[in-house]
């Protein structure tokens, strides 16, 4: 029989892969733009009302000092993921993520898809060209260096998931393959180029519409979904070391300290009923993310919390940034 082995959850931000002197002085410059920026309870609100709104000796804890510490953290603690996913031994690894109008758009966005096709394909980088910026230059490092990649699918397994989850009424998008000019999404990327860095490794995508209303899933409905894929993967006829990884996360675009340990908190205590109860309206723009770690977090009721680093990734005097969250979980083999 399969048996959930390993968990993993890992953030994603863009913060991950940038450069240190990224961290240190261009995203206060680009945050002052950005859109997308909700108070801590879920109100919309704008940089100038964030930084009107800092406490004294904010602008202390985004210095380029603080900023370089962070960095490296940041990189220690996906080295961290990383090693541990290589030394579960899998045979498998689900990757519950995201997608922000990567294969999805608002005409038409699933709540919940899984892709079952025998591989999934990553693209290689766009040219550098003299005008690029660093941002693009960012996001270009989760694309292949030189060709496409076709990275495997435990296609049988995914297909099954998806036939028995809709059996217990979950409503599926079902997909076999990708598009012309179409590949994964960054929240997978992520996982492929920066946690297994070449390990071999089939993987089943599953994909949530974290970010466009109306429709994203509800913390309930993150906390049901996670606890049938547990119970499914248990049934599954196979001998295989099966892994979870929760891409994404935590808190952003701003940083809110008190949400991210509430929800780390629940996870380790295996809090079904206050990670079920979270308001949705805190879980806006990126910090919609959470709802990746809430599936995981009712996956692994069966495993233990091993190991967590959390990164307060503030970088601007508003306090705007990621909270950068990493952890693992395993059983004893």
């Amino acid at each position: 029989m399969a048996r959930l082995v390993a968990a993993f959850g890992s953030s994603h931000s863009i913060m991950l892969v940038s450069q240190r002197e990224d961290w240190q002085h261009r995203f206060r410059e680009i945050d002052t733009k950005n859109p997308h920026y909700f108070d801590k309870a879920g109100n919309k609100t704008d940089y100038a009302a964030l930084l009107a709104a800092a406490p004294a000796g904010a602008a202390d804890m985004a210095s380029p000092e603080k900023m370089g510490e962070r960095y490296d953290a940041a990189q220690a603690a996906m080295d961290e993921v990383g090693r541990r996913i290589r030394e579960a031994r899998l045979d498998v690894l689900l990757i519950v993520g995201d997608d922000q109008t990567e294969l999805f758009r608002t005409s038409n966005n699933p709540p919940i898809a899984i892709f079952y096709g025998p591989t999934i394909r990553n693209t290689a980088r766009e040219p550098a060209a003299p005008n690029d910026n660093w941002v693009k230059s960012a996001r270009m490092w989760r694309h292949e260096p030189e060709v496409d990649r076709e990275y495997p699918v435990k296609a049988d397994l995914a297909e099954w998931l998806i036939r028995q989850l809709c059996d217990r009424d979950f409503d599926i998008t079902a997909m076999d393959g990708l598009e012309r000019g179409q590949f994964e999404g960054h929240a997978f990327q992520f996982v492929h180029r920066r946690l297994l860095q070449g390990h071999e490794l089939p993987v089943i995508p599953i994909i949530l519409n974290t970010f466009d209303p109306p429709n994203q899933p509800t913390p309930r409905r993150c906390v049901a979904l996670g606890r049938a894929l547990r119970e499914l993967v248990a049934q599954w006829p196979e001998d295989l070391r099966v892994g979870v990884i929760a891409s994404g996360g935590l808190s952003h675009f701003v940083v809110d300290e008190d949400l991210d340990q509430r929800v780390i908190r629940a996870i380790r205590e295996k809090d079904s009923k206050t990670l079920a109860s979270l308001d949705p309206k805190q879980l806006q723009a990126g910090s919609s993310e959470i709802r990746n770690w809430l599936v995981v977090g009712e996956m692994v009721q069966d495993l233990d919390m091993e190991w967590l680093a959390y990164i307060p990734g503030y970088r601007s005097d508003a306090l705007t940034g990621t909270g950068l969250a990493f952890a693992a979980w395993k059983t004893l083999d």
